[in-house]
């Protein structure tokens, strides 16, 4: 089984996790519980009723109360992590295949209709082909709501660049069906997220305001993942050590943004001032496998960011730096300076 980040993996026991990037252990997937049985549950599929869990310090305690098994220590990435052991896995959830029955179905209700509306939008506008097109998030498990988001996902680094171009074209034109968060919006926005990223509404404004991958579309929130194709990733498990160093502040010039649109997103830095712990150099990029720090600078500004110090080793290189890892805590962030 290979799962890339955007897949969902259920397990035998109910339990499903959203998958986390496309680097992974063997015979298990890095991935994090998003919904699970739970009597109370306000989700509904044949019959049962799902919880759902967001932030990232929840979904640690749950696993950690009830489902232990799946909370591991990875050596190559000195970290705790979910993890779930493919001899768990009962059902794999794809992106594509969902969009493909979605486009098959005789009948879809309103949120499936809207996101199929969206993927051909996109699809038509970018010119990319539908085998590089998936919808993920509650729509792919079959447990959303009428007031669920549409989470759509794009394979492939020239497939994502010219959607991309087409989204920003889009939210650009006068009559559109997509716009940018408006300042309303944007406030529910940091409402939410405040329990997990500690920013001031202000800073949160500045970045979040001109963001493609995220608005409305229609009366409904979407959120766009760019993800590199399995043949554009060249990192496999163990070809690189990571090793926890610290937490620190620092400040720094983007000087590459290339991969900003993409999950997991990669800044290159330089000019790093260290404001607070760990003064490591050489500190040459920021990166995260969250969503949310997407599209957070561009090239040429100057940022705050606060998070986990990793030493990063290229075993094949023979190469040491360091990087900044956002989204593990809620006192991580990424700010314009």
């Amino acid at each position: 089984m290979k799962a890339r980040e955007g897949d969902l993996v259920e397990t035998a026991d109910g339990l499903i996790f959203d998958v986390k990037g496309l680097v992974h252990p063997p015979k298990r997937v890095v991935a994090f519980i998003r919904y699970f049985p739970e009597a109370t549950g306000e989700r509904k599929r044949e019959g049962l009723a799902y919880g759902k869990v967001y932030s990232l310090s929840k979904r640690y305690r749950l696993l950690k109360e009830k489902f232990p098994k799946y909370v591991v220590y990875d050596p190559v990435f000195d970290e705790t992590l979910c993890e779930v052991p493919l001899s768990d896995v009962k059902m794999h959830y794809k992106p594509v295949e969902k969009l493909q029955q979605l486009r098959k179905a005789n009948s879809l209700d309103s949120l499936q209709s809207r996101a199929l509306q969206l993927a051909v939008l996109l699809k038509k506008k970018a010119n990319i082909p539908w085998k590089a097109v998936g919808v993920s998030g509650s729509i792919l498990v079959g447990l959303h709501t009428p007031n669920s988001d549409i989470d759509l996902i794009v394979y492939g680094v020239e497939n994502c660049r010219k959607a991309y171009s087409a989204l920003a074209e889009m939210l650009n034109e006068k009559a559109r069906s997509l716009r940018r968060y408006a300042v309303e919006d944007l406030r529910k926005l940091f409402d939410f997220r405040s329990k997990d990223t500690a920013v001031s509404f202000e800073n949160f404004v500045k970045t979040e305001s001109r963001k493609v991958l995220q608005g409305k579309f229609l009366t409904t929130d979407y959120f766009m993942r760019f993800v590199k194709d399995w043949n554009e990733v060249e990192e496999k498990y163990g070809d690189v050590q990571y090793k926890n160093a610290g937490y620190a502040k620092i400040e720094a010039t983007v000087v590459d943004d290339s991969e900003a649109i993409f999950t997991p997103c990669k800044y290159l830095i330089e000019n790093v001032k260290v404001i607070e712990g760990a003064n490591l150099q050489p500190m040459l990029e920021i990166v995260s496998f969250r969503g949310r720090f997407c599209e957070q600078a561009k090239i040429g500004e100057r940022v705050v960011a606060q998070g986990k110090v990793e030493q990063v080793f290229e075993r094949k290189r023979g190469s040491k730096h360091f990087r900044l890892l956002l989204g593990n805590s809620p006192s991580d962030f990424m700010i314009l300076k």
